[in-house]
This record gives structure tokens, C-alpha cells and sequence, in this order.
């Protein structure tokens, strides 16, 4: 089976999941990072990224993958800018 054919993990999904939320106060997302996933926000953010360029990831959630695609570019381009 090769990658394509397998399915997001639970994590994977988890980490998605948080992505579609607005967080009320700033810490409340790492917090929530911490307790439902059990990561750093720095490990989390390793994963997000690497979902970003997972086919899957853009299968599953297309709208939220192209909005955080869209953030990380501008990021990108305000860096080398």
C-alpha cells in the first residue's frame, strides 16, 4: 500500500481539527495543543507543515489546507521580501 492509499491518522485529523477553530485568548490554542494532543506547539507545528504538503491533508479538508498554504506562502514571502 503505498502512502497515498493510507488514511490521516487520528493525529493528523486532530491536528486539522484545531486549524478549523478560532481561539479566543492568546496561550488558549498552545494550551489546547498540549492537552488534546499531548505536543509541543513546536512538534505540532513540524506536523502541521508537513500536512500542508500531504495530498491527504488537501483531500480531506481542501478549504482549511489552501487558507493555512496561503499563510505559510505569505510568511514565506515576507521573510525573503
Amino acid at each position: 500500500m503505498s502512502e497515498g492509499d493510507r488514511a490521516l491518522s487520528e493525529r493528523d485529523l486532530a491536528v486539522l481539527a484545531l486549524e478549523t477553530r478560532a481561539w479566543p485568548a492568546p496561550g488558549a490554542k498552545e494550551r489546547a495543543i498540549r492537552e488534546r494532543l499531548g505536543l509541543s506547539p513546536t512538534r505540532y507545528y513540524q506536523l502541521l507543515n508537513a500536512l500542508l504538503d500531504d495530498p491527504r491533508a488537501l483531500a480531506h479538508d481542501p478549504v482549511t489546507v489552501h487558507r493555512l498554504r496561503r499563510v505559510r506562502q505569505a510568511r514565506r514571502d515576507a521573510r525573503e521580501g
